[in-house]
């Protein structure tokens, strides 16, 4: 039996991760939103005169692996809620959507649940799409939107590019890797100083964080709206908006942050965060969390 069998990392840190955000005032919980659709997600016990803050995980693990430092420095001056979306952690529906729309519609309805009706709203990269739909869909619910890392504004050309730079045929292949070699692709796209991570650890996230719902995962990335042409149609937000990007990202290059606040008009602003790629909360979570707070507490 080899070592990787007896010792987990990935578990390890899952329940390090665990215990921080536990710490931070919030708990796993779960909302069935129509009898068909149950959204899993973080959250404090009830809410409170606080603001509320929602922030929405990218495609890879879970929310707590994407915002765990995030939720320790908001959740003492917001109601926080980190909801899975569907097909990530414990989240699932039995409708056929998969559309971010679909996504979109889903944290509405569980905010609705839970008696929250004016949240300011964080998404990073797939996140960040979903983000963008609510607050189209529901200026009357969104109050500020942050956008980080999330090329909304895609075009078909664009994720070529992605491909033919990864030197792969789908967009699945460099994003639901399935091999020690395929999620150090991936983390050398997301990432600017790239660590050495030893196999045995890869294969352990890869079977603990990237294998389930596999089939359903991949509908998703089939499904989303944005970025089907090379004309892109974007309607501009009514609330104020943050775009926050790492200076070096691969996923979605920074030109395309640039052009991203000329289309979304006088109330969006750029940030550019230095050193860092795909996953700036990660890399340089202290700039992230100064950027977002002074956007959050601005008006």
């Amino acid at each position: 039996m080899g070592a990787s069998s007896c010792l987990s990392i990935v578990s390890l840190c899952s329940r390090f991760l665990r215990r921080s955000v536990t710490a931070a005032g919030l708990s796993a919980q779960a909302v069935d939103i129509d009898g068909n659709t149950t959204i899993h997600f973080w959250g404090p016990s009830a809410p409170t005169s606080k603001p509320k803050l929602v922030l929405i995980h990218g495609f890879g693990p879970p929310s707590i692996w994407q915002w765990r430092t995030q939720a320790s420095f908001f959740a003492g001056e917001f109601d926080l809620y980190l909801p899975e979306l569907i097909f990530f952690g414990d989240s699932f529906t039995k409708s056929p959507e998969r559309s971010e729309i679909f996504q979109a519609t889903c944290v509405v309805k569980f905010l609705e649940k839970l008696g929250i009706s004016r949240y300011s709203v964080v998404g990073t990269s797939y996140g960040g799409f979903v983000a963008y739909r609510m607050a189209e869909m529901w200026p009357e619910r969104v109050e500020k939107v942050v956008i980080a890392s999330s090329a909304v504004n895609m075009r078909r050309s664009d994720n070529e590019r992605l491909l033919k730079k990864a030197n792969v045929a789908k967009i699945e292949d460099l994003l639901m890797p399935v091999t020690a070699k395929q999620l150090r692709t991936l983390i050398g796209f997301v990432i600017s100083r790239r660590p050495y991570i030893p196999d045995f650890v890869l294969n352990d996230f890869q079977d603990k964080l990237f294998s389930e719902n596999r089939k359903e995962k991949m509908e998703l990335l089939k499904e989303l709206t944005i970025g089907q042409d090379e004309i892109v149609t974007l309607a501009v937000l009514s609330q104020e908006v943050l775009i926050v990007w790492g200076e070096n990202d691969q996923i979605f290059l920074l030109e395309k942050a640039v052009e991203l606040k000329k289309l979304l008009g006088e109330k969006a602003r750029l940030q550019v965060i230095k050193n860092a790629s795909h996953v700036p909360q990660l890399e340089d979570a202290p700039q992230f969390n100064k950027i977002v707070n002074n956007f959050l507490r601005s008006f």
